[in-house]
């Protein structure tokens, strides 16, 4: 088929959706990505030479360069339409280069959204490469393969193979060994507080104990609790204050990457990488029935909160048509970017807030979906009028101790009727509606209860919060979250534990190198100054080899001591406490890549090795003979399964309990539900709830 243009991009999945856009005249095909690299093999940068790059062909993209370079020389014109940001820029630039294509030719082309409108108003007004985003990305390239291939050499010769140090994931994991320090050296302090049942006629509620005499009084003991209670007497209460108020709640700002896996991580359950994976499909387009092929978000790599205010104007539009006038916002107001936001293209919105959920969910998984109506639900609401609470305060007084009961009733639900924000401790709000009070009513108590409470240590960081921690200090960018966390735990630094990261001893050896000789490399504030010299070269306020040889120069000299005076580690094998079964050697625990395992100490004369497993102390119940054991799919997800295997092909995704079904004697499994945990039957419907 003829054609007088080509457009390369960077999927085929894109390339399907924007083909169907542009007609026949144009041919739309995939790179798969970069095309161009620094070597795996070596450093492939010439310090000497102004830190000039040698990148060569990544293997394997042969074919995919002759297919290119055999369908430009077909074409009138070539334009090059990667991804709207630094690493876009990059590809086009590669792309660019191999084709022989003038780099001052007007063929970049960028859209923010791979919808019809947008993909044909980007090829009236193609632009040429933007080299400073070429520079800006070459330069946090060239960092951290300096970073990367200079100490990781290190660490292999004083520790072990295969570890790994980089600029981002060295604080990453800092962060979370300084958080697990503070959890070890925390001391429970003893607290206590007073809770109190109330009536006023039939109607009942709670109120906490404030303070007596008029001051706010802590509560450190036991002893303090008794002058306390020790001062009530009978069971009236005295109604001395009542406040009400009108507290106006904002709807939370569209997504940015980082919030986009916060609040999939905590709504949805997501890992990162998975929340990345199913929004860029949802980007490079889903196939609607007739409608063909349409992208479904704005692009997913982002840390504005900036909206078109053609999105704005439809989602009032629909706000108004489902809801109401009086939920739009019709909002001009501009929200605020965090610190070091780039602003090159729009939060994370729907391309159509008309296309709701509902309306598509025929042809989407169930887990693109669930993003999807998150995304969507998240860009309408923001778009709403603030909530409006009606808040009481009371103030209960007995013999001069005070009570305070807090109310709270939504009178004007607002983005609410549409979407809330998640909560990082899981907790859902509820409203807590107090009966007519006013001053001079008195009330009666049914109860005052003291409770004892320790205080808590600062939770360990899920990726939800780690993510959040790294934005708030200026650490990374949008598309480095996902992979620096991947990399933290490929390399067997931290592990997750109940979906909390805990440091590894190998995690805590490498940090204590780093810390030791390479101090700015973990340093938090360090790390963000380079972030922000990275965008200054973006926006071409300073050049990248000035940039890259500040940092180089002192970084030289840090190498040098630390290839002289690091000490060998030599991270010692544990006793497993039974023989060989092959030989009679003793076993050892050893550490590999992917965790502990066990293996035989008259290695490599005897090169048995077994996995490390977790008995529940329950018999399999299909053999009656094994153990039921504790494992792991290849996606880290626990299952269970007899020590028989492959004799005994016993295998549960729910722990089993040790005791059989009253109803039809299969075995019992523990589930969990909201809220706890529930006992089922792995046959029939009976169910028992799990006592606390």
């Amino acid at each position: 088929m003829a054609y007088k243009y080509l457009v390369i991009v960077e999927s085929p999945a894109k390339a399907k959706t924007i083909e169907k856009y542009l007609g026949r005249n144009y041919k739309v095909v995939a790179s798969v990505g970069h095309i161009r690299d620094l070597p795996k093999s070596k450093m492939g940068i010439d310090v000497e030479n102004n830190y000039a790059p040698y990148y060569i062909t990544i293997r394997g993209k042969g074919d995919v360069i002759k297919d290119l370079k055999k369908h430009a020389k077909k074409a009138e014109k070539v334009y090059l339409a990667s991804d709207p940001d630094r690493e876009g820029e990059a590809i086009a630039w590669h792309l660019s280069y191999i084709l022989g294509l003038n780099p001052q030719d007007k063929n970049r082309v960028v859209f923010n959204e791979i919808t019809k409108d947008a993909v044909k108003e980007a090829f009236k007004e193609p632009r040429t490469i933007n080299l400073d985003l070429v520079d800006a990305q070459q330069a946090r390239r060239i960092l951290d393969r300096l970073v990367g291939y200079s100490i990781s050499p290190i660490l292999w010769r004083k520790v072990k193979k295969g570890l790994s140090a980089g600029r981002v994931q060295s604080v990453a994991l800092k962060m979370i060994i300084d958080r697990e320090k503070e959890i070890r050296n925390f001391t429970p302090e003893e607290y206590w507080s007073i809770d109190g049942n109330f009536k006023k006629g039939r109607k009942k509620f709670k109120a906490s104990f404030w303070g007596v005499d008029g001051k706010k009084k802590k509560l450190p003991n036991k002893e303090t609790v008794k002058e306390v209670t020790d001062r009530i007497s009978g069971e009236d209460y005295n109604i001395t204050k009542v406040e009400k108020k009108e507290r106006k709640r904002n709807p939370a700002a569209p997504f940015t990457t980082s919030s986009m896996q916060q609040e999939a991580a905590r709504k949805l359950n997501f890992r990162t990488g998975k929340t990345m994976m199913i929004a860029q499909q949802l980007y490079e387009g889903i196939t609607l029935g007739k409608g063909g092929t349409t992208g479904l978000i704005t692009y997913m790599r982002t840390d504005s909160k900036r909206i078109s205010d053609s999105a704005k104007q439809e989602a009032t539009d629909f706000i108004e048509q489902t809801y109401g006038k009086k939920y739009a916002a019709h909002s001009n107001k501009k929200l605020k970017n965090a610190q070091g936001a780039q602003d090159a293209h729009e939060a994370i919105r729907p391309t159509s807030a008309m296309r709701t959920p509902e309306e598509i969910e025929k042809y989407l998984d169930k887990d693109q979906l669930k993003l999807y109506r998150l995304i969507w639900s998240r860009f309408v609401a923001s778009q709403m009028k603030p909530a409006i609470l009606d808040t009481v305060k009371a103030t209960l007084e007995q013999n001069g101790v005070i009570f305070v009961a807090n109310g709270s009733k939504v009178k004007f639900k607002g983005f609410m009727e549409v979407y809330v924000e998640g909560r990082d401790d899981g907790k859902k709000e509820k409203e807590n509606i107090l009966p007519e009070l006013a001053s001079g009513d008195v009330v009666q108590s049914e109860e005052v209860t003291p409770n004892q409470h320790f205080t808590q240590p600062p939770a360990r960081f899920s990726e939800a919060t780690l993510i959040r921690t790294l934005e708030e200090n200026g650490v990374g960018r949008p598309s480095t979250y996902a992979p620096t966390l991947q990399t933290i735990q490929k390399r067997y630094y931290v592990k997750l534990t109940q979906k909390r990261f805990e440091p590894t001893e190998l995690g805590e050896i490498v940090d204590s190198l780093i810390e030791d000789f390479f101090p700015e490399i973990v340093d938090v504030s360090f790390t963000a100054s380079m972030e922000e010299d990275l965008d200054h070269v973006e926006e071409g306020k300073e050049e990248w080899v000035q940039v890259i040889d500040r940092f180089y120069r002192p970084f030289e000299k840090e190498l040098d001591t630390a290839e002289e005076k690091m000490e060998k580690i030599q991270i010692k094998d544990e006793p497993a406490g039974f023989d060989c079964d092959v030989c009679g050697h003793p076993m050892v625990i050893k550490l590999g890549r992917y965790g502990k395992f066990y293996a035989c100490s008259n290695f490599p004369e005897c090169r048995n090795t077994k996995p490390i497993v977790k008995e529940i102390g329950v018999t399999c119940p299909k053999c009656q003979k094994g153990q039921v054991i504790e494992r792991k799919s290849k996606k880290n997800r626990i299952f269970y399964g007899c020590d028989r295997y492959p004799d005994c092909d016993f295998i549960s995704w729910d722990k089993p309990i040790g005791r059989n079904c009253p109803k039809c004697d299969h075995y019992l499994v523990e589930k969990k539900k909201k809220g706890g945990k529930q006992v089922v039957c792995s046959n029939c419907d009976y169910k028992e709830d799990v006592q606390k």
